[in-house]
């Protein structure tokens, strides 16, 4: 009888916290309705270009190279002309130091001593080094000193560097808003998920020239479609490629616990019943496919093979293995 009584408890404390969460969805959810109704996009064009481009995953699932440390995180050092900057820094799930970010860096010949800007896609953790840092609002590239410059930190929501960054400071993004010649933030844009709560996601946008707006993302919560919408509506420029997560753990994912696929809970805005399904990723394909996006690069931090190979299969030439290490390159065209 005893464990009979605990059970119904479980039962009872289960259906309790699930009725909490849809709950808290319904209200995220029609709070961002009003919130969309209300907002105002920008327009930042013309904001610059840059002649180069290019983005190094120095922290994602796979790796380029034989002892790459690799791990369902996030970390890219892009560089667009003159202007260095870090996007994101990765998980650090072991919280090491060096932390897998740095290790990669060193195996890569780069260092931080040139940076100019942090960039903080959103706050959890496999993009701030850790669940802490996701817990308390920080960040870390490592845990243990770190010798960066006195950059600015440009975050979608408030956040605070470690001590070991402490020289840093932090720009909290309302808008759009141009940070350097052909370099943009496309602004922050929120989204209710059902088990993390509010998320609130910017993605970076480099404007090559003659070519167009490149979008790098971190994990891309806000959907992919509501971000071409909105890039469209805040820069002239066509959208020239799309790099980085779009969070489509389909058919399998990296973080699974036997038969449940923990990061299609975790990441979604439905109740579990009403997960992400093969039809997402399509409209995904699609909404990117329509605006004839010249390259195309998913990371696998967050998306299954399942989903990377139905975007290979689609952009085929047009698709580039996203991988630490190899350096993803844009350039201008020629006069």
């Amino acid at each position: 009888m005893p464990l009979l009584y605990l059970a119904l408890s479980g039962v009872i404390l289960f259906i309790a916290c699930m009725a909490v969460k849809l709950l808290e969805l319904k209200r995220g959810k029609a709070r961002i309705v009003d919130e969309q109704k209300n907002r105002v996009l920008k327009k930042i064009s013309p904001f610059g270009s840059v002649e180069k481009l290019t983005v190094l995953p120095l922290v994602d699932y796979f790796s380029e190279f034989e002892g790459g440390k690799t791990e369902p995180g996030v970390s890219y050092l892009v560089r667009a002309d003159g202007q260095t900057i870090l996007l994101d820094v990765g998980f650090n799930r072991k919280q090491e130091h060096p932390s897998p970010l740095l290790q990669n860096a060193e195996k890569l010949g780069v260092a931080f001593d040139d940076l100019d800007m942090i960039f903080i896609s959103h706050l959890h953790r496999d993009h701030v080094g850790g669940t802490a840092n996701e817990r308390n609002k920080h960040f870390s590239i490592s845990c243990g000193p770190v010798s960066i410059p006195p950059v600015t930190v440009y975050s979608p929501e408030a956040v605070t560097p470690l001590q070991f960054h402490s020289n840093c400071s932090v720009e909290v993004v309302a808008e759009a808003l141009p940070l350097a010649p052909g370099v943009a933030s496309t602004g922050p844009v929120a989204r209710q998920l059902f088990l993390m709560g509010r998320t609130v996601e910017q993605s970076l946008a480099v404007n090559v020239k003659g070519k167009g707006i490149v979008l790098i993302v971190g994990c891309g919560h806000q959907t992919i479609e509501r971000i071409l919408e909105e890039a469209e509506k805040i820069f002239d420029e066509p959208i020239y490629g799309v790099i980085g997560g779009l969070h489509y753990p389909v058919r399998g994912g990296r973080m699974m616990s036997r038969p449940v696929n923990i990061l299609n809970l975790i990441g979604s805005d439905r109740p579990p019943w009403k997960h992400l399904n093969e039809q997402d990723v399509e409209s995904g394909i699609q909404a990117i496919d329509k605006r004839g996006v010249s390259l195309v690069s998913l990371s696998p931090h967050d998306s299954s093979d399942w989903a990377l190979d139905r975007f290979r299969q689609s952009f085929k030439e047009r698709y580039i293995d996203l991988k630490v290490g190899h350096e993803i390159t844009v350039t201008t065209i020629s006069p």
